[in-house]
Protein backbone atom coordinates (compact mmCIF):
# COMPACT_ATOMS: atom_id res chain seq x y z
CA UNK A 1 0.00 0.00 0.00
CA UNK A 2 2.96 2.33 0.86
CA UNK A 3 5.04 1.75 -2.57
CA UNK A 4 1.42 2.09 -4.14
CA UNK A 5 0.64 5.73 -2.19
CA UNK A 6 4.30 6.63 -3.32
CA UNK A 7 4.01 5.61 -6.95
CA UNK A 8 0.86 7.69 -7.19
CA UNK A 9 2.25 10.84 -5.66
CA UNK A 10 4.80 10.81 -8.10
CA UNK A 11 2.64 10.30 -10.99
CA UNK A 12 0.70 13.01 -9.65
CA UNK A 13 3.56 14.87 -9.37
CA UNK A 14 4.89 14.40 -12.69
CA UNK A 15 1.63 14.70 -14.33
CA UNK A 16 1.19 18.18 -13.12
CA UNK A 17 4.12 19.07 -14.61
CA UNK A 18 4.79 21.08 -18.33
CA UNK A 19 5.84 18.60 -20.93
CA UNK A 20 7.10 20.15 -24.05
CA UNK A 21 10.44 19.53 -25.92
CA UNK A 22 11.96 22.38 -24.60
CA UNK A 23 11.73 25.84 -22.92
CA UNK A 24 11.13 28.45 -25.38
CA UNK A 25 9.86 28.32 -29.07
CA UNK A 26 12.09 26.78 -31.28
CA UNK A 27 12.75 28.79 -34.37
CA UNK A 28 10.21 29.58 -36.38
CA UNK A 29 7.51 27.30 -34.91
CA UNK A 30 4.70 29.30 -32.78
CA UNK A 31 4.16 28.37 -29.05
CA UNK A 32 0.81 26.42 -28.32
CA UNK A 33 -0.25 25.91 -25.08
CA UNK A 34 -2.81 22.81 -25.00
CA UNK A 35 -4.33 22.40 -21.48
CA UNK A 36 -5.58 18.63 -20.97
CA UNK A 37 -8.08 17.50 -18.72
CA UNK A 38 -6.08 14.49 -17.33
CA UNK A 39 -2.26 13.25 -18.35
CA UNK A 40 -3.59 9.64 -19.03
CA UNK A 41 -2.50 6.78 -21.26
CA UNK A 42 -5.97 7.08 -22.55
CA UNK A 43 -4.95 10.16 -24.68
CA UNK A 44 -1.91 7.73 -26.42
CA UNK A 45 -2.88 9.57 -30.31
CA UNK A 46 -1.78 12.53 -28.46
CA UNK A 47 1.46 11.66 -27.31
CA UNK A 48 2.38 9.74 -30.02
CA UNK A 49 1.85 13.29 -32.03
CA UNK A 50 4.31 15.14 -29.34
CA UNK A 51 6.97 12.04 -29.01
CA UNK A 52 7.18 11.76 -32.64
CA UNK A 53 7.74 15.14 -33.88
CA UNK A 54 4.37 15.31 -35.55
CA UNK A 55 3.66 18.82 -33.99
CA UNK A 56 7.30 20.26 -35.12
CA UNK A 57 6.29 18.94 -38.46
CA UNK A 58 3.46 21.22 -38.70
CA UNK A 59 5.33 24.53 -37.54
CA UNK A 60 3.82 24.10 -33.50
CA UNK A 61 6.23 24.62 -30.39
CA UNK A 62 3.70 22.72 -28.00
CA UNK A 63 3.41 22.78 -24.19
CA UNK A 64 0.77 20.62 -22.79
CA UNK A 65 -0.03 21.54 -18.96
CA UNK A 66 -2.78 19.16 -16.95
CA UNK A 67 -5.68 21.20 -16.27
CA UNK A 68 -6.79 18.68 -13.73
CA UNK A 69 -10.78 18.95 -14.62
CA UNK A 70 -12.73 20.15 -17.29
CA UNK A 71 -13.67 22.71 -15.26
CA UNK A 72 -10.14 24.36 -14.60
CA UNK A 73 -9.21 23.69 -19.03
CA UNK A 74 -12.01 25.98 -19.48
CA UNK A 75 -11.14 28.44 -16.76
CA UNK A 76 -7.77 28.21 -18.50
CA UNK A 77 -8.96 28.85 -21.84
CA UNK A 78 -11.54 32.00 -21.37
CA UNK A 79 -8.35 33.20 -19.08
CA UNK A 80 -5.80 32.81 -21.88
CA UNK A 81 -3.67 30.59 -20.03
CA UNK A 82 -3.55 27.97 -22.79
CA UNK A 83 -5.31 28.56 -26.42
CA UNK A 84 -6.45 24.90 -27.00
CA UNK A 85 -8.32 22.76 -24.37
CA UNK A 86 -8.76 18.75 -24.67
CA UNK A 87 -11.83 17.82 -22.37
CA UNK A 88 -14.79 16.53 -22.23
CA UNK A 89 -17.27 18.46 -25.02
CA UNK A 90 -20.28 19.34 -22.09
CA UNK A 91 -17.89 21.86 -20.75
CA UNK A 92 -18.53 23.79 -23.94
CA UNK A 93 -22.01 23.55 -24.08
CA UNK A 94 -22.32 24.59 -20.36
CA UNK A 95 -20.17 27.82 -21.21
CA UNK A 96 -22.78 28.37 -24.76
CA UNK A 97 -26.27 28.05 -22.39
CA UNK A 98 -24.57 30.36 -19.89
CA UNK A 99 -24.96 33.03 -22.91
CA UNK A 100 -20.76 33.41 -23.29
CA UNK A 101 -20.54 35.52 -26.55
CA UNK A 102 -17.06 34.29 -27.38
CA UNK A 103 -17.75 30.34 -26.77
CA UNK A 104 -15.63 27.50 -27.13
CA UNK A 105 -16.11 25.91 -30.54
CA UNK A 106 -15.04 21.95 -30.51
CA UNK A 107 -13.25 20.97 -34.17
CA UNK A 108 -11.34 17.93 -33.50
CA UNK A 109 -12.64 14.61 -31.26
CA UNK A 110 -10.14 12.21 -30.06
CA UNK A 111 -11.98 9.79 -28.36
CA UNK A 112 -15.09 7.57 -28.83
CA UNK A 113 -15.42 5.57 -25.58
CA UNK A 114 -15.08 5.97 -21.86
CA UNK A 115 -11.83 5.55 -20.53
CA UNK A 116 -12.37 4.50 -17.12
CA UNK A 117 -12.84 0.82 -15.21
CA UNK A 118 -14.87 -0.14 -12.76
CA UNK A 119 -12.36 -1.63 -9.81
CA UNK A 120 -13.56 -3.77 -7.19
CA UNK A 121 -12.54 -4.81 -3.92
CA UNK A 122 -12.47 -8.29 -4.54
CA UNK A 123 -12.14 -10.37 -7.60
CA UNK A 124 -15.60 -11.20 -9.48
CA UNK A 125 -15.08 -13.20 -12.78
CA UNK A 126 -19.17 -13.08 -13.07
CA UNK A 127 -19.20 -9.27 -12.45
CA UNK A 128 -22.71 -7.82 -13.47
CA UNK A 129 -23.91 -4.44 -13.38
CA UNK A 130 -26.61 -5.55 -10.75
CA UNK A 131 -23.53 -6.26 -8.85
CA UNK A 132 -23.52 -2.62 -7.73
CA UNK A 133 -26.96 -3.06 -5.91
CA UNK A 134 -26.53 -1.69 -1.94
CA UNK A 135 -22.85 -0.79 -2.47
CA UNK A 136 -20.43 2.22 -1.89
CA UNK A 137 -18.80 3.40 -5.21
CA UNK A 138 -16.39 6.09 -5.32
CA UNK A 139 -17.23 8.31 -8.47
CA UNK A 140 -16.47 11.38 -10.31
CA UNK A 141 -17.30 15.06 -10.51
CA UNK A 142 -21.12 15.76 -10.57
CA UNK A 143 -21.72 17.35 -14.31
CA UNK A 144 -17.87 15.64 -15.41
CA UNK A 145 -18.19 12.85 -18.16
CA UNK A 146 -16.71 10.63 -16.16
CA UNK A 147 -20.02 10.55 -13.85
CA UNK A 148 -22.16 11.09 -16.56
CA UNK A 149 -21.21 8.01 -18.07
CA UNK A 150 -21.55 5.95 -14.73
CA UNK A 151 -24.75 6.75 -14.64
CA UNK A 152 -25.71 6.60 -17.90
CA UNK A 153 -24.22 3.22 -17.65
CA UNK A 154 -26.07 2.10 -14.37
CA UNK A 155 -29.59 3.48 -15.95
CA UNK A 156 -29.11 1.34 -19.39
CA UNK A 157 -28.55 -1.61 -16.44
CA UNK A 158 -32.10 -0.59 -14.97
CA UNK A 159 -30.16 0.95 -11.65
CA UNK A 160 -30.85 4.09 -10.30
CA UNK A 161 -28.03 6.09 -9.28
CA UNK A 162 -29.77 8.03 -6.71
CA UNK A 163 -31.59 4.87 -4.55
CA UNK A 164 -30.11 1.73 -5.74
CA UNK A 165 -26.31 2.50 -4.37
CA UNK A 166 -24.41 5.42 -3.02
CA UNK A 167 -22.22 7.05 -4.91
CA UNK A 168 -18.91 8.94 -2.93
CA UNK A 169 -18.71 12.51 -5.02
CA UNK A 170 -16.62 13.67 -2.59
CA UNK A 171 -13.17 13.08 -3.45
CA UNK A 172 -11.12 15.25 -5.68
CA UNK A 173 -10.37 13.88 -9.40
CA UNK A 174 -7.53 12.17 -9.40
CA UNK A 175 -7.03 11.05 -5.99
CA UNK A 176 -9.92 8.29 -5.67
CA UNK A 177 -7.19 5.49 -6.45
CA UNK A 178 -4.83 6.32 -3.52
CA UNK A 179 -8.12 6.53 -1.33
CA UNK A 180 -10.13 3.16 -2.61
CA UNK A 181 -7.98 0.94 -0.04
CA UNK A 182 -8.60 2.66 2.84
CA UNK A 183 -12.05 4.32 2.34
CA UNK A 184 -14.49 1.14 2.89
CA UNK A 185 -15.95 1.51 -0.90
CA UNK A 186 -16.68 -1.54 -2.76
CA UNK A 187 -16.06 -0.38 -5.96
CA UNK A 188 -13.91 2.74 -7.75
CA UNK A 189 -14.03 4.16 -11.27
CA UNK A 190 -10.69 4.55 -12.52
CA UNK A 191 -8.91 5.82 -15.28
CA UNK A 192 -5.24 4.77 -16.16
CA UNK A 193 -2.67 4.14 -15.43
CA UNK A 194 -4.54 4.17 -11.79
CA UNK A 195 -6.62 0.98 -12.55
CA UNK A 196 -3.81 -0.93 -12.96
CA UNK A 197 -1.97 -0.27 -10.54
CA UNK A 198 -4.33 -1.03 -7.81
CA UNK A 199 -4.74 -4.33 -9.42
CA UNK A 200 -0.71 -4.73 -9.69
CA UNK A 201 -0.72 -3.90 -5.72
CA UNK A 202 -3.66 -6.25 -5.36
CA UNK A 203 -6.00 -3.41 -3.77
CA UNK A 204 -8.14 -3.35 -6.38
CA UNK A 205 -9.45 -5.90 -9.71
CA UNK A 206 -10.65 -4.74 -13.09
CA UNK A 207 -14.38 -6.04 -13.29
CA UNK A 208 -15.68 -3.91 -16.09
CA UNK A 209 -15.15 -1.44 -19.07
CA UNK A 210 -17.39 1.67 -18.45
CA UNK A 211 -15.93 2.22 -22.20
CA UNK A 212 -17.35 -1.62 -23.48
CA UNK A 213 -20.13 -0.81 -21.37
CA UNK A 214 -21.34 2.46 -22.59
CA UNK A 215 -21.08 1.90 -26.26
CA UNK A 216 -19.68 4.95 -28.19
CA UNK A 217 -19.55 8.21 -26.59
CA UNK A 218 -17.75 11.75 -27.69
CA UNK A 219 -15.91 11.30 -24.52
CA UNK A 220 -13.17 13.52 -25.59
CA UNK A 221 -12.16 16.36 -27.97
CA UNK A 222 -9.89 19.17 -28.44
CA UNK A 223 -11.45 23.12 -28.28
CA UNK A 224 -10.78 26.64 -28.46
CA UNK A 225 -12.35 29.80 -27.97
CA UNK A 226 -14.26 31.19 -31.38
CA UNK A 227 -11.92 33.94 -31.54
CA UNK A 228 -8.66 32.37 -31.49
CA UNK A 229 -10.13 29.73 -33.95
CA UNK A 230 -10.79 32.38 -36.32
CA UNK A 231 -7.79 34.85 -36.12
CA UNK A 232 -5.28 31.61 -36.27
CA UNK A 233 -7.10 28.81 -38.54
CA UNK A 234 -3.57 27.93 -39.73
CA UNK A 235 -2.57 26.84 -36.34
CA UNK A 236 -6.04 25.08 -35.66
CA UNK A 237 -5.70 23.21 -38.29
CA UNK A 238 -1.85 22.85 -38.35
CA UNK A 239 -2.76 21.32 -34.72
CA UNK A 240 -5.32 18.71 -36.19
CA UNK A 241 -3.00 17.29 -38.60
CA UNK A 242 -0.68 16.43 -36.06
CA UNK A 243 -3.40 14.58 -33.77
CA UNK A 244 -4.57 13.03 -36.80
CA UNK A 245 -1.22 11.77 -37.54
CA UNK A 246 -0.91 10.22 -33.95
CA UNK A 247 -4.23 8.70 -34.20
CA UNK A 248 -2.83 7.15 -37.74
CA UNK A 249 0.25 5.65 -35.78
CA UNK A 250 -1.39 4.01 -32.94
CA UNK A 251 -4.37 2.57 -35.47
CA UNK A 252 -1.85 1.00 -37.57
CA UNK A 253 0.75 -0.43 -34.68
CA UNK A 254 1.64 -2.55 -31.83
CA UNK A 255 0.33 -1.86 -28.23
CA UNK A 256 4.19 -2.83 -27.03
CA UNK A 257 5.22 -0.33 -30.09
CA UNK A 258 2.97 2.66 -29.13
CA UNK A 259 4.23 1.94 -25.28
CA UNK A 260 7.87 2.22 -26.71
CA UNK A 261 7.13 5.77 -27.78
CA UNK A 262 4.88 7.37 -25.26
CA UNK A 263 6.93 6.20 -22.40
CA UNK A 264 8.85 9.12 -21.95
CA UNK A 265 5.30 10.64 -21.05
CA UNK A 266 4.73 8.39 -18.40
CA UNK A 267 8.01 7.85 -16.30
CA UNK A 268 6.84 6.60 -13.32
CA UNK A 269 5.13 3.55 -15.56
CA UNK A 270 7.33 0.71 -16.44
CA UNK A 271 7.02 0.18 -20.26
CA UNK A 272 5.50 -3.14 -20.32
CA UNK A 273 2.74 -1.75 -17.97
CA UNK A 274 1.95 1.14 -20.64
CA UNK A 275 1.61 -1.80 -23.32
CA UNK A 276 -1.10 -3.73 -21.19
CA UNK A 277 -3.02 -0.52 -20.39
CA UNK A 278 -2.68 0.33 -24.25
CA UNK A 279 -3.95 -3.05 -25.52
CA UNK A 280 -6.85 -2.56 -23.12
CA UNK A 281 -8.16 0.55 -24.70
CA UNK A 282 -7.22 -0.45 -28.56
CA UNK A 283 -9.31 -3.77 -27.91
CA UNK A 284 -12.21 -1.63 -26.55
CA UNK A 285 -12.00 0.54 -30.04
CA UNK A 286 -10.76 3.77 -27.93
CA UNK A 287 -10.15 5.50 -31.08
CA UNK A 288 -11.41 6.82 -33.84
CA UNK A 289 -10.07 6.57 -37.25
CA UNK A 290 -10.27 10.39 -37.97
CA UNK A 291 -10.80 13.20 -35.79
CA UNK A 292 -14.14 14.52 -36.97
CA UNK A 293 -16.96 14.95 -34.38
CA UNK A 294 -19.98 14.03 -35.89
CA UNK A 295 -23.57 15.36 -34.79
CA UNK A 296 -24.84 12.48 -34.17
CA UNK A 297 -22.16 11.87 -31.69
CA UNK A 298 -23.21 15.37 -30.49
CA UNK A 299 -26.57 14.49 -30.60
CA UNK A 300 -25.62 11.60 -27.83
CA UNK A 301 -23.79 13.84 -25.43
CA UNK A 302 -26.92 15.87 -25.31
CA UNK A 303 -29.03 12.94 -24.38
CA UNK A 304 -26.54 12.07 -21.54
CA UNK A 305 -26.56 15.12 -20.24
CA UNK A 306 -30.09 16.00 -19.81
CA UNK A 307 -30.44 12.27 -18.53
CA UNK A 308 -28.20 13.32 -15.93
CA UNK A 309 -30.06 16.71 -15.39
CA UNK A 310 -26.94 18.89 -16.32
CA UNK A 311 -28.64 19.96 -19.80
CA UNK A 312 -32.22 22.89 -19.68
CA UNK A 313 -31.96 23.34 -23.57
CA UNK A 314 -30.12 21.90 -25.87
CA UNK A 315 -27.54 23.71 -28.07
CA UNK A 316 -26.69 23.76 -31.69
CA UNK A 317 -24.51 21.50 -32.67
CA UNK A 318 -23.46 23.48 -35.79
CA UNK A 319 -22.36 26.59 -33.80
CA UNK A 320 -20.33 24.50 -31.01
CA UNK A 321 -18.64 22.06 -33.30
CA UNK A 322 -16.92 22.80 -36.88
CA UNK A 323 -15.46 19.54 -38.94
CA UNK A 324 -13.72 21.88 -41.30
CA UNK A 325 -9.95 21.15 -40.08
CA UNK A 326 -10.69 17.91 -38.67
CA UNK A 327 -12.15 16.68 -42.61
CA UNK A 328 -8.88 18.88 -44.07
CA UNK A 329 -6.79 16.39 -42.06
CA UNK A 330 -8.05 13.31 -42.87
CA UNK A 331 -7.76 13.81 -46.53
Amino acid sequence: MKKFAALLLALTVASSLIFSGCSGAKGDLTPVTLSEVAHSIFYAPQYAAIELGYFEEEGIDLTVVNGGGADKVMTSLISGDAQIGFMGSEASIYVYAEGAEDYVINFAQLTQRAGNFLVSREPMEDFDWSDLTGSLVLGGRKGGMPQMVFEYILKKNGLDPSTDLTIDQSISFGLTAAAFPSSGADFTVEFEPYATLLEQEGSGYVVASLGEASGYVPYTAYSAQKSYIEEHPDIIQGFTNAIQKGMDYVNSHTSQEIASVIAPQFPETDEDTIAVIVERYLAQDTWKDDTIFEESSFDLLQNILEEAGELSQRVPYDQLVTTEYAKKAAE
